[in-house]
């Protein structure tokens, strides 16, 4: 008999209809008289109540023991097979039930299965993340994972976006910080170097040093200068050897690059997009947001509510410094220092965000020296004057057109800019920090041959879904998480 899913079999209302429902066992109580299975099949946070006559329903399959199987060999995680009536529940709490005529044991489990009904710590999962995807608090956020990329999708392709492929594999750094991961064929045991003591890479794969993406930006302004609007969605790599909450080592990037766009139309596309994708959420995952809110965070249905029905705070860098400095000089204490020309910490933004404004703030116009070299600058240079404290003896200067959006609970959820589009301010800046271009040739071109002005942002997908789900480590929101001495799975 053909399956059908829990989540259809729980929005009929075919009752007296045979079906055929299988999944993995959630309980399993009963006495003499009559058995209850919780049955999930991951189509659902819900279980299917499965109701068995102890003596009349048929059991079959594997077994335990060396004899025929029975119910005592249907356990907490075992997969089973069920054959019966949809019937409306009597029971509080379910619409229907189904009264089994027949079950089938398909995967047996012992008793060392991890994930049983009593709780367990999310450290204790992480543990065993090949077995945690099974429980009621993974499948609802996988399932949230899931609809969260089909927004982003859905959201650009309505928008004139073209889903853009850029490559994990490069020669060049992004960020130009170094923290790569190295890709080679090399035998690490017999290095060849030259006379400096450099590895020699002629025999490489590609011929040169290549590593894991850290972004697929540059090349995303590429599509952009073609096609004209672009984004990426995809991997990206970062060798940093950190364990915060916030951190992994494999992440998702979406990445959208737009040509002919300006700081304002920047700043109009982030709050639009993410705006989308939190009221996608609120339509399409109520149920598992409903139980996450339940379990993890009483709050999180109302937050999500406040972000798409409020107008975000568009703040300049200059001006939080000094909402910052006054809450310092009225008693508010911060671990991190933030004077002018400092990169704001987590614990800044978020209190800008959740204590000051009280609602997502887009921060603009950051200092040139803390931001990346293909960033905008502003014409105009803060005014050493300002009442704005500064480090050391460094008075504000030159600011570049950032756009980063600070969110509630996580801080920085998406880092945006205008990109400069002339080649001899890009050039400048690239020899001001020293730089080396034979990397970057062929990004050079694109402001040598028809350049344009343009503008991009990056929203790590992790902390995307950290927000949806309210979850508090960003390794319960991957799948796999790859962190500092952690490649299982």
């Amino acid at each position: 008999m053909k399956r059908t899913k829990i989540i259809d079999v729980l929005r009929s209302t075919e009752y007296g209809k045979e079906v055929c429902v299988k999944g993995w066992v959630r309980s399993h109580r009963g006495n003499k008289n009559v058995d209850f299975i919780a049955l999930n099949d991951g189509s659902t946070i819900k279980t299917i109540q499965i109701v068995v006559d102890p003596v009349a329903c048929p059991v079959s399959g594997a077994s335990c023991a060396a004899q025929e199987p029975s119910l005592k060999d249907v356990t907490t995680g075992a997969c089973i097979s069920v054959v019966g009536t949809l019937v409306e529940s009597p029971a509080a709490g379910q619409p229907s039930e189904v009264q089994a005529t027949s079950v089938e044991i398909l995967g047996l489990c012992d008793n060392t299965y991890p994930m049983q009904k009593k709780g367990q710590s999310f450290e204790f999962m992480r543990q065993h993340a090949h077995m945690r995807l099974r429980t009621n608090t993974f499948g609802a956020v996988m399932r949230i994972r899931h609809n969260m990329a089909m927004a982003i999708h859905t959201y650009f392709h309505e928008h004139g976006f073209y889903y853009f492929h850029t490559p994990l594999i490069t020669a060049s750094d992004c960020e130009g910080a170094g923290n790569m991961f190295q890709v080679t064929t090399k035998n690490l045991y017999d290095l060849k170097k030259d006379e400096q003591g450099k590895i020699i890479y002629d025999d490489d794969f590609f011929g040169e040093q290549t590593s894991l993406t850290v972004s697929g930006q540059l090349e995303g302004e590429l599509g952009a200068t073609a096609l004209g609007a672009i984004y990426t969605f995809g991997p990206t790599f970062r060798a940093e050897n950190s364990n915060t909450p916030r951190h992994l080592a494999e992440f998702w990037m979406i990445e959208p690059e737009v040509a002919f766009l300006d700081q304002e139309e920047l700043m109009d596309l982030e709050e639009d997009f993410i705006k989308y994708c939190v009221r996608w959420a609120l339509d399409n995952c109520k149920d598992d947001l409903a139980f996450l809110n339940q379990m993890i965070d009483k709050t999180l249905i109302e937050r999500l509510q406040s972000v798409i029905n409020t107008e975000f705070v568009r703040l300049p860098y200059t001006k939080g410094i000094e909402i910052l400095q006054e809450a310092i000089k009225n008693g508010r204490k911060f671990e991190f220092p933030c004077n002018w020309g400092d990169d704001l910490a987590s614990e800044h933004e978020r209190y800008l965000v959740e204590e000051h404004f009280k609602k997502p703030v887009i921060m603009t116009d950051y200092p040139t020296a803390i931001k990346a070299f293909y960033m905008k600058q502003n014409k105009e240079v803060t005014p050493s004057g300002s009442s704005v404290g500064y480090r050391g003896t460094v008075a504000p200067g030159p600011t570049m057109q950032g756009t980063d959006v600070l969110f509630p609970q996580i801080g920085e959820i998406i880092g945006g800019s205008v990109r400069e589009e002339s080649y001899d301010k890009l050039m400048a800046e690239i020899n001001r920090r020293n730089m080396e271009t034979d990397k970057l040739w062929w990004y050079l071109d694109t402001r040598r041959w028809g350049t344009c002005p343009h503008a991009g942002f990056g929203l790590g997908f992790e902390r995307l879904i950290l927000f949806v789900t309210g979850m508090q480590n960003i390794r319960d929101v991957i799948p796999f998480p790859r962190t500092p001495k952690t490649a299982d799975f």
